[in-house]
């Protein structure tokens, strides 16, 4: 390579190198000067065999160079140095650029349109899937989603719209069962601030969770006064009775009301019928009581006017039937001592007749004084068996003389209750002699004694001629009796013995089929027993 030699001249030419092939072939001009740099660029043009460009800034403007190899086959590599004016091609790439721009943005433009466009199609049930999903979160079902395809948005839009329906109609049923049971609420509670009885409920500790408006009027509580906490409402004599029937309310007992005493504000004994119920839970655990108190001041004391009256009521049939039935055996002494009076003369039949009726006197009076005379006696623990043994003993040799047998079929277990044993004893005896009266021709009386689970049965029957059914309603009326010579002061004697041992007397009977007497006794340990019979001739006199 002859260009850039030691001979070449600033203006190209080389004196020594004057052939073609090894000299630098000047075309137009070179102004552009700068040798060392211009061979460099040809040199690695030539061995890269690539077109080498430099930038440059030549007599102050700034140009292109750009070295070109041009190989041939058969013949040197020649190189062709091109100088461009950089203004003209920045320009062309310029406009080529603004171009470029310009249809990238376009392009860009287009391609976001057509993005919006696609994604809304893509977008937009999503979006309206969502919208969904929060309206469902805020309770609003309708409308449901409009399904336009069958796609996968399309499949989950149908889910979302059963999932809606689905929820509507729980919580239309959950809306409806609230509503009924804020009614029944409402009518609940209406009912119980209603009612004449103080309810209030308590935990498990004892504290008042809730209370009714007779609470309040019957204790003397305010709500907020007694809410969470232990009010003394349970004086000490019935501490120990309380205790034991929540006890048993825990263990699964029902209890039955009981009469009891309670404690109202000011410190004032009131007396109180209360019911005690427990409510648990779904897993069965006890969780509160409910107490029902009713006062019972006003019943007990309409219920002492209504003894009183009955006691009135009841000494005067006494009163009327002693007058009528010694009036009778009254005339006749009157009659028959005025009849002597005439005469001067003592007649011995007249005064054996004038002596039957003294006894008949005698007899009313005794059995109307062993009716009102006050009796005390003393209650203990009995086995019914051996009472009825002792009054079939007693009354073995009167039964036998008018042919009549005992047939006994008694419990094998004891028949403990608690009485006194002489007037029990008397009620069977005067059961037993109006049997053994009912039957002159003889017959059997049976005796029948079972035991249940709180009570005792005994069962007396005869085989007389019965009594009929419009005379039943009757016994136990003092004096009235189907008998020539009874007073019916004994069924009236018995009845009471047994209303004062707690029990229930009953007499059931059919004209020409005999008679049964039950007589039904609570067991001993289901009920106190009471320590004696009040004087209720004596309770009148204190009370006149």
């Amino acid at each position: 390579m002859t260009f850039g030699s030691a001979s070449m001249k600033a203006d190209g030419s080389d004196t020594l190198n004057k052939n073609l092939g090894n000299r630098p072939i000047k075309y137009g001009t070179y102004t552009y000067d700068n040798v060392e740099r211009d061979r460099a660029a040809i040199l690695l043009a030539q061995e890269k065999q690539k077109p080498v460009t430099l930038e440059m800034k030549v007599h102050g403007e700034r140009v292109l160079k750009s070295y070109i190899p041009i190989q041939s086959p058969g013949l040197k590599t020649y190189v062709i140095g091109v100088v461009l004016d950089y203004s003209v091609i920045s320009s062309v790439v310029h406009e080529q650029l603004i171009n470029n721009l310009t249809t990238s943005l376009l392009l860009l433009t287009l391609f976001l349109l057509c993005s919006y466009i696609l994604s809304g199609f893509v977008t937009r049930p999503i979006q309206a899937i969502l919208a969904k999903v929060n309206d469902v979160a805020k309770g609003k079902f309708e409308p449901p989603l409009k399904v336009t395809s069958r796609d996968e948005l399309g499949q989950l839009a149908l889910r979302i719209n059963a999932m809606t329906a689905h929820l509507m109609q729980r919580t239309n049923r959950l809306k409806q069962t609230l509503e009924e049971n804020r009614a029944v609420k409402e009518h609940l509670e209406s009912v119980i601030n209603g009612t004449s009885d103080a309810i209030h409920t308590m935990d498990m500790d004892g504290r008042i969770t809730s209370t009714n408006r007779a609470f309040e009027e019957l204790y003397g509580w305010g709500a907020s006064e007694v809410i969470g906490k232990m009010p003394y409402l349970i004086p000490a004599p019935a501490l120990k009775q309380e205790e034991e029937r929540l006890n048993a309310l825990k263990n699964g007992a029902i209890l039955p009301p009981i009469e009891t005493i309670r404690l109202k504000r000011d410190g004032t004994i009131i007396e109180v019928s209360v019911s005690t119920s427990l409510i648990r839970d779904e897993e069965g655990d006890p969780h509160w009581f409910i107490h029902v108190s009713r006062d019972m001041t006003e019943r007990n004391r309409m219920e002492e006017l209504l003894r009183r009256s009955e006691k009135l009521t009841t000494v005067g049939q006494l009163a009327a039937g002693v007058a009528h039935e010694i009036r009778n055996p009254l005339t006749t002494l009157k009659g028959f001592l005025q009849l002597q009076q005439e005469k001067q003369i003592l007649v011995p039949l007249h005064i054996e007749l004038m002596l039957s009726e003294l006894e008949r006197i005698n007899l009313i009076v005794s059995e109307f004084l062993i009716l009102a005379k006050p009796q005390a006696v003393h209650f203990q623990e009995k086995d019914v068996r051996t009472i009825l043994g002792d009054v079939v003993s007693l009354l073995d040799s009167q039964a036998h003389l008018f042919g009549i047998q005992f047939s006994a079929t008694f419990s094998e277990n004891p028949s403990t209750v608690h009485c006194e044993v002489n007037q029990l004893k008397q009620v069977f005896i005067n059961i037993v002699k109006n049997a053994i009266e009912a039957m002159p021709d003889g017959g059997v009386i049976s005796m029948e004694l079972s035991n249940t689970l709180d009570s005792v049965l005994i069962l007396i029957s005869d085989q007389g001629e019965g009594i009929p059914k419009d005379m039943l309603p009757k016994l136990g009326e003092p004096f009235f009796t189907n008998k020539e010579s009874g007073t019916g002061l004994g069924l009236m004697i018995s009845q009471r013995i047994i209303q004062a041992h707690k029990g229930h007397l009953e007499i059931q009977s059919e004209l020409g089929q005999g008679t049964t007497v039950m007589i039904k006794l609570p067991a001993a340990g289901t009920v106190t027993p009471w320590l004696n019979i009040k004087d209720e001739r004596s309770e009148g006199q204190r009370e006149n």
